[in-house]
């Protein structure tokens, strides 16, 4: 059965971010390399739906190493960009930001892979709130190139 996306590619402007690198950064501890989005597209409140996209380049640091002669972008690093994708989401909604507190990586269920992400693409990623704590969250995630989607999970976090 086709999992039904979080994006309505129709409704949704890929070429205007209502946030950047310097509003990320407010919500976010990850800097340097592991800043893994570049920006946040879409916020619903209503729909507890988030959009933000990460650029995939040919001179991206992992590029060389991750298949010489013909770059993937890693798994490991989806995952990672739709951790922050709803960590980002779970603290401005909550108003966590400054308080002291880090929101790191919990777990990660029902993950699937579904194409391959080569440079060079946008990926946006969606994350819906699926379950909310003070401590603890719940985000449904998936990753699209060019709207097919190439990759989906369940991620936790945690907050400590």
């Amino acid at each position: 059965m086709p999992t039904e996306s979080l994006i309505d590619f129709e409704r949704l402007d890929l070429s205007r971010p209502v946030a950047g690198h310097r509003e990320l950064d407010r919500y976010r501890d990850q800097r340097g390399r592991f800043r893994m989005l570049d920006g946040i597209l879409s916020e619903d409140a209503e729909t507890k739906v988030v959009v933000g996209f990460k650029d995939i380049r040919a001179d991206d640091w992992w590029a060389p190493d991750h298949i010489p002669g013909r770059p993937l972008f890693p798994g490991a690093l989806m995952v990672e960009c739709a951790a922050q994708l709803a960590a980002y989401d779970y603290i401005k909604r909550n108003g966590r930001s400054g308080d002291g507190k880090f929101v790191g990586f919990g777990g990660l269920d029902n993950t699937r892979f579904r194409g391959l992400v080569v440079p060079d693409c946008r990926l946006v990623f969606a994350a819906r709130v699926v379950r909310e704590r003070s401590s603890i969250f719940l985000y449904h995630a998936q990753g699209f190139v060019d709207e097919k989607l190439v990759f989906e999970a369940d991620v936790r976090g945690v907050v400590v």
